[in-house]
Formats: structure tokens, C-alpha cells, sequence
């Protein structure tokens, strides 16, 4: 079975409610002046592992498919890559949800960004999906993703 999809967004009230700064392999990073406008959670805020945190095995993506509620699902972390300072494929990933994998038959379009959480910590993001396996891709480690953060101004 083929599976075919993308994730999109839009922008519903049309303010702006930061700067991008930087657009680069590792992300998109900028500031945000209006936090209100984003309707974030704060008590869910976490820790960003270091990479000598991240375990092979079990973890879980975020991501919103449908009515914008974000949903968590289950992945395992199949290889990491300790050394890579120099690109975003830090770690291969693998869909393992049998719901995620219903609707979308693995990582799609738009998912890139999607935070994976281990052991409670913020261990990075979703990056590429592998064209001949969507059920399998790469993701940047979240201290890259940090370093990258601090180097805007």
C-alpha cells in the first residue's frame, strides 16, 4: 500500500509575531515577540538531552495530522550518530505506531520539525524521511538545534 501525503499550515490572524533570522540544515530560527499569540502550553516545556543522554531504542514524535491536536506517537531511535556536528542526520529513526502508520504510512511531508521525546527530554527533530521507506528517516539532535539557536543574533 502507497501512502501519499503532506502535512500543511496556515496563518490564521495574519500578525506577525517574530523574526526569522536564520534558515539553515539544522532549522529555521528566529525570535518571537508575541508569545500570547502562539497558545503555547508552558508547563509542558522540557529539558534538551545531551546526545550522550540519547539510548537506542523507544521514543516518541509530536505532531498534529488533523483538527490541530497535537498527538504523540511511538518511534525507535535505530542508530545514532554522536560525532555529526555537520549535518542534520544525527540519529535514524523508525515509525513504529500502528496509528501513524494507518494514516499516513510513515514520515510525510510537513513532519519535519516534529520534537522526538526520550526519557521525558526534548532529544531533537524530525529532518528527512528515507525515500524508499517512509517508515524510516533521520532526525537532528536537539543540542545541535540549541547551538544553532544561540548563534541568531
Amino acid at each position: 500500500m502507497a501512502y501519499l501525503g503532506k502535512i500543511q499550515g496556515t496563518v490564521e490572524n495574519q500578525q506577525n509575531i517574530g523574526r526569522i533570522y536564520k534558515n539553515s540544515k539544522f532549522g529555521i530560527y528566529g525570535t518571537v515577540d508575541n508569545l500570547a499569540s502562539l497558545n503555547m502550553d508552558r508547563a509542558k516545556e522540557m529539558e534538551v538531552a545531551l546526545r550522550d543522554e540519547i539510548q537506542l531504542g523507544k521514543a516518541t514524535i509530536l505532531c498534529s495530522l488533523e483538527n490541530q491536536k497535537v498527538e504523540e506517537y511511538e518511534i525507535e531511535i535505530e542508530k545514532i550518530y554522536k560525532e555529526n556536528n555537520y549535518d542534520n542526520k544525527s540519529m535514524q529513526i523508525k515509525v513504529t505506531d500502528e496509528r501513524l502508520l494507518e494514516k499516513t504510512g510513515g514520515i510525510i511531508q510537513g513532519m519535519s520539525g516534529s520534537p522526538i521525546i526520550q526519557n521525558g527530554k526534548f532529544v531533537g527533530s524530525v529532518t528527512h524521511v528515507l525515500v524508499n521507506n517512509p517508515q524510516e528517516g533521520y532526525a537532528v539532535f536537539g543540542d545541535i538545534m540549541l547551538k544553532q539557536s544561540k548563534e541568531i543574533n
